[in-house]
């Protein structure tokens, strides 16, 4: 039997400051194959249809219907390709590689194009600053496939953990997933309890969008890879709408603080996957987050927790 993998292969060493150019464009990347499927899906409750989803090499839209088709669009951060699989068993591959944002614009509509899925996007990227739109973006074209592997790499973790946090709770959760928008893996439950209307703000995404995404109480929990204002990546926890209170409470590890630029608990990603076991950091981080959230907010914890059957129960037949 060979020797179990080094943690810094599981947990990949990611500093924002050695990949940010190749996190920018793969950023607006993923926006472009989102805006796909948020355009042919039809609408999911806090926009849950627009998302991306981990899987075994990379990225997926899951499967997007077209008439009476399927086709599915998937990043592969092994091989470095874009898939785009079809129903009738046709496919094109867009190549990931140093190119402009308006080069994979154009690769991606060419090759929809060629397998009769034509579609229309809103060129303008959403949830950032001084946004281009995707068809005249000339200045991010940088692609490094350590980087962008690496990024993958920590996702599968951190999405594996975040799946572990989930089953804990009955209530209304969403699925662990990956939004474009803000370039984050998520998880968020829900009180059951309607919320005060969100003040918006978002650069570049409707107020009303923003308001029904936050229409109900939540906790929620991700991981980010950062950008030029919070140049780390981090494990987050907030509360909408955040509870008295919140931003003194004690949590776990010790490395997490709160942070009143997010308005979020952080845990630096640095820390996590240097700590003795990186899970337990972070679904330590995860539980007494939302113990405040939840507890401070008054939710109906008993109601909303898991309650697993034992495993030694068995089923009678009659």
């Amino acid at each position: 039997m060979g020797n179990p993998p080094a943690s810094s292969e599981i947990w990949p060493e990611l500093n924002y400051a050695d990949w940010k150019d190749t996190c920018a464009t793969l950023h607006m990347w993923t926006q472009i194959v989102g805006k796909v499927r948020l355009t042919l899906t039809p609408w999911t409750n806090h926009s849950w249809h627009v998302t991306l989803y981990l899987t075994s090499r990379g990225l997926t839209t899951s499967p997007i219907p077209y008439g009476s088709d399927l086709f599915e669009i998937y990043f592969d951060f092994i091989d470095h390709n874009l898939r785009i699989l079809k129903s009738n068993g046709s496919r094109r591959t867009v190549e990931q590689k140093a190119r402009s944002v308006a080069d994979f614009y154009k690769a991606v509509m060419t090759a929809l194009d060629e397998l009769k899925l034509p579609v229309k996007i809103d060129l303008l990227p959403n949830e950032i600053a001084d946004p281009i739109p995707f068809d005249r973006d000339e200045q991010h074209r940088w692609y490094d496939p350590e980087f962008a592997n690496r990024f993958w790499r920590v996702l599968v973790q951190a999405d594996r953990v975040l799946k572990d946090f989930r089953s804990r709770f009955c209530g209304k959760c969403s699925p662990v997933h990956f939004f474009w928008g803000s370039f984050d893996l998520a998880v968020t439950r829900f009180s059951g309890r309607t919320a005060p209307p969100h003040p918006g703000g978002v650069p570049h995404l409707p107020d009303a969008i923003t308001r029904e995404a936050y229409s109900q109480e939540v906790s929620s929990l991700g991981f980010w890879s950062g950008n030029d204002a919070m140049p780390q990546a981090i494990f987050y926890s907030y509360a909408y709408p955040e509870p008295k209170g919140f931003s003194e409470a004690k949590v776990k590890p010790d490395a997490a603080s709160y942070n009143s630029q997010l308005h979020e608990f952080v845990l630096p990603y640095a820390a996590v996957r240097t700590s003795k076991s990186p899970d337990d950091t972070i679904l330590d981080f995860a539980q007494s987050t939302y113990d405040a959230a939840s507890t401070l907010g008054k939710w109906d914890r008993t109601a909303l927790e898991e309650k697993k059957p034992s495993l030694h129960s068995a089923s009678k037949h009659s």
